[in-house]
């Protein structure tokens, strides 16, 4: 669907980090892991990208998770960043197939910005009685406080600055259960160094369910 939606809050999350929550506009539904295409024109600049949902389901409100690079950012992210409550923005979504869909057991692999998807995959996982595993890769993490909720709540949750432990915390989340799903959220580097660690513990990775940021 295409429609115009009015943001409802705008938090940091992380170093330049923002989650944008907008008022849900009628009709619209999306599920955790799918994602949404924002634009704008900007002194006469028409503008677009894609946001993977970071909240963990639609209610009245859904959020997206947005990164902000200080130095090399451009026009449409200092837009982004600039938003304020009441302000209004266009949206087409959600598009994507690599989303929760009621699974027994999920592991997310996230990179970079990949942890907006982790976060609400795994807490809509947990919000129905299932399993969550996050690996999470990034030398400045943003939701820390979102992941610390979800190890209160039994999830497990690995955070490291460092991708050569990738392949152990991948080794130590996958357990060939009944019912597992593995995500992965990241760009191209992450998503193949989390592929080829999924092959190395003896999972599948052509049966995870792949985001590459690009």
């Amino acid at each position: 669907m295409d429609a115009t939606v009015t943001v409802a809050a705008v938090r940091d999350v992380g170093p330049d980090t923002v989650a944008i929550e907008f008022e849900t506009p009628a009709a619209f539904e999306a599920e955790p892991g799918q994602f949404v295409k924002l634009s704008a024109t900007i002194d006469g600049e028409s503008y677009a990208r894609f946001y993977t949902l970071s909240s963990p389901g639609v209610t009245d409100t859904f959020e997206v998770t947005v990164g902000i690079d200080p130095e090399e950012g451009g026009p449409f992210s200092h837009h982004l960043e600039s938003l304020a409550a009441g302000d209004d923005i266009d949206l087409s979504g959600p598009f994507g197939n690599s989303y929760y869909d009621g699974d027994a057991r999920v592991v997310v692999l996230a990179g970079g910005p990949g942890v907006g998807p982790a976060v609400g995959i795994a807490e809509a996982a947990r919000a129905d009685g299932n399993e969550a595993a996050v690996v999470y890769v990034d030398d400045a993490p943003a939701h820390e406080a979102r992941l610390d909720a979800l190890r209160e709540e039994g999830a497990s949750v690995v955070v490291t600055d460092d991708e050569a432990d990738l392949a152990d915390a991948v080794a130590d989340a996958l357990t060939s259960a009944e019912g597992e799903q593995v995500f992965v959220y990241g760009f191209a580097g992450f998503v193949e160094a989390a592929t080829d660690a999924i092959e190395a513990a003896g999972g599948d990775a052509d049966a995870a369910k792949v985001e590459n940021f690009g």
